[in-house]
């Protein structure tokens, strides 16, 4: 299974969540983290992990072979303290770029070709997505995306505009709300897209995950963990679903939460500068 994590607008967090979820990933399965932004890695700096092997050395790799070795990932991998597997990216976005126009050359991606082994499930954080992304290719690839936002007018003005370009990418789209702001509920109804989960604004839990004593043990353990671990069982529930008679899955993920607003915050109505894509 391969699952794509990005925005549309602003930084919400999709390096933190992707980690999360390979951090909290269901047992049956053994996830690999891929940072595939175009705008360059975190994981390196954060968990001061060395700089091969990661996604330069795996679109090395894959020019050569031509990603036809299904292990290719695997290989280029290394593992963060808790033992989850990582490619990081590199922290400039040149490199990162060079990287991506090679793996997303072809029919079929390392990324791919993992994801397609039944014991595996591929995670790309493709950070800020647009049209013109290099990370796109493995977004329209993936078995599903979920699409990061705060629950705020601005944020949800932009996801609102973008929003029908954006549903073209995947078959699956998903939203996931980060912290506070307008309820679940009222959100995916509005926007006409199922909401796979929120995500609180949790300091110490995105702490754990920003290389200071990563567990996949210990990392559900957070209120940022426990969401990612709701989020990671839904998808892998549904990568399991029976296919229908075209060999096609349900085009839709369930709703993880419905109807939940923040503690603390008063209820809101989503404005009308949303509903038409229109920022106030």
């Amino acid at each position: 299974m391969l699952i794509s994590v990005c925005s549309l607008k602003g930084s919400p967090g999709a390096t933190t969540l992707a980690t999360a979820l390979g951090a909290c990933w269901p047992a049956q399965q053994s996830p690999i983290v891929v940072e595939a932004d175009p705008a360059g890695g975190d994981l390196m700096a954060r968990f001061r992990l060395p700089d091969t092997p990661g996604l330069v050395s795996l679109a090395a790799a894959a020019r050569g072979r031509g990603g036809a070795d299904p292990n290719l990932l695997v290989q280029h991998s290394q593992p963060l303290p808790g033992g989850l597997r990582v490619v990081p990216g590199p922290v400039g976005a040149e490199q990162a770029r060079a990287a991506l126009a090679v793996l997303a050359s072809g029919g079929s991606s390392p990324l791919r070709r993992a994801a397609d082994q039944p014991d595996i499930v591929v995670i790309a954080d493709c950070g800020r997505v647009d049209p013109g992304s290099l990370a796109l290719p493995i977004v329209r690839g993936a078995d599903a995306m979920l699409l990061l936002a705060r629950p705020h007018d601005d944020e949800l003005a932009h996801v609102a505009l973008k929003l029908q370009a954006a549903q073209q990418w995947s078959r699956r789209p998903c939203l996931v709300l980060v912290g506070d702001g307008y309820p679940t509920a009222e959100v995916s109804q509005t926007l006409q897209i199922p909401v796979m989960g929120r995500v609180s604004a949790d300091t110490k839990g995105a702490a754990m995950l920003s290389g200071q004593g990563t567990s996949r043990r210990g990392a559900d353990k957070s209120a940022l963990g426990r969401a990612a671990a709701m989020i990671a069982l839904n998808l892998h529930a549904h990568g399991h679903q029976p296919t229908t008679t075209d060999g096609s899955r349900p085009p839709h993920l369930r709703l993880a939460v419905v109807g939940e607003s923040v503690p603390g915050v008063p209820p809101q109505r989503v404005g009308p500068h949303i509903r038409n894509g229109a920022t106030p």
